[in-house]
């Protein structure tokens, strides 16, 4: 492609018509009925997202030593039941990645659901259930893959390479060289992490989209998205900066609302559902713009004209 064919395409541009398809979705009118439908699809679309605190207390932390006895009575407490804690241990964990499972289903579900909603102006669940059935678990199970192979490749490339390193200094003195490789460990450590956050970043803004207006499989659709990234790095990376610049800014802005509701909102964001319906307007915001941004690329990625396409049907 030469540049007097590559497609103009601008970080910003985006901006103007996501805050008028937010208006319009949600405002133009207002109905709490569709707003509160659309939160529903919002609400399917990011199960899963979050993570657990796994952040110990300083003070516990502090107290540790001071705990010891307790400690003592704890492992003597699991040596001894252990037969009975085993299958607990066991049941918990099977159950935990049943209930993973099923809510990375209904999120693949919810994708769909969600952009269906924001690019049609529309509040539908029943009908994008059933028509988007054949994407939605073409993404559940790329998805599926990316997050139990990503994972166990990075413990074979990165981490048992490094508890390798680490045991082999251990025996011999190689202080230099295994500072050397410990650093170049960790660097490959958080390129790897880097590229399996940004393939589900792209997943979800980008191959979607694709899968939603092409009706593709996933690996269908991200051959398509491949090709565009190659072609397209620089843009691609200025994308992802300022991804990291809106989420700041709506970060802030909900921060700021919480403090000047005396953490009423604080509380509200945190209740299931209903949080995802408070902040519907962020989310309609960042689904929208990740949808004008990609248009920007050729009309065969450009959702919108799509749906009007269909429509006239």
């Amino acid at each position: 492609m030469t540049d007097e064919q590559k497609p103009q395409v601008s970080v910003i541009s985006p901006i103007s018509p996501a805050f008028d398809r937010v208006k319009l979705l949600l405002f133009q009118p207002f109905d709490f009925g569709k707003w509160m439908l659309i939160g529903f699809c919002a609400w399917l679309a990011v199960l899963g997202r979050g993570g657990f605190n796994f952040n110990v207390p300083l003070k516990w932390k502090r107290g540790l030593r001071s705990a010891d006895p307790q400690v003592e009575h704890i492992v003597e407490f699991v040596k001894d039941n252990l037969p009975l804690i085993i299958p607990i241990v066991c049941i918990i964990v099977l159950a935990g990645i049943v209930i993973w499972v099923v809510l990375l289903w209904l999120s693949s579900r919810g994708n769909f659901m969600f952009l269906d909603c924001v690019a049609c102006n529309k509040a539908e669940v029943k009908q994008p259930w059933r028509r988007f059935r054949a994407q939605a678990n073409s993404l559940f199970i790329f998805r599926l893959v990316l997050q139990l192979v990503g994972p166990i490749a990075l413990l074979l490339v990165v981490a048992l390479p490094l508890a390798l390193l680490w045991a082999l200094t251990r025996c011999i003195e190689i202080r230099a060289i295994s500072v050397v490789m410990w650093l170049i460990g960790s660097l490959i450590f958080f390129i790897f992490l880097i590229a399996l956050v940004l393939v589900a970043k792209f997943t979800i803004d980008f191959a979607v989209p694709i899968m939603y207006c092409t009706t593709q499989s996933c690996l269908a659709a991200w051959r398509r998205l491949w090709a565009l990234l190659t072609a397209n790095p620089g843009k691609f990376a200025l994308y992802i900066l300022f991804q990291i610049v809106i989420h700041m800014a709506a970060g802030t802005l909900l921060v700021a609302l919480a403090c000047v509701t005396c953490c009423i909102a604080g509380c509200i964001m945190a209740i299931p559902y209903i949080g995802v319906v408070f902040i519907l307007p962020v989310l309609v915001f960042t689904r929208s713009y990740s949808l004008y941004y990609i248009r920007q690329y050729g009309p065969e990625f450009d959702v919108f004209s799509s749906v009007a396409a269909q429509s006239n049907q």
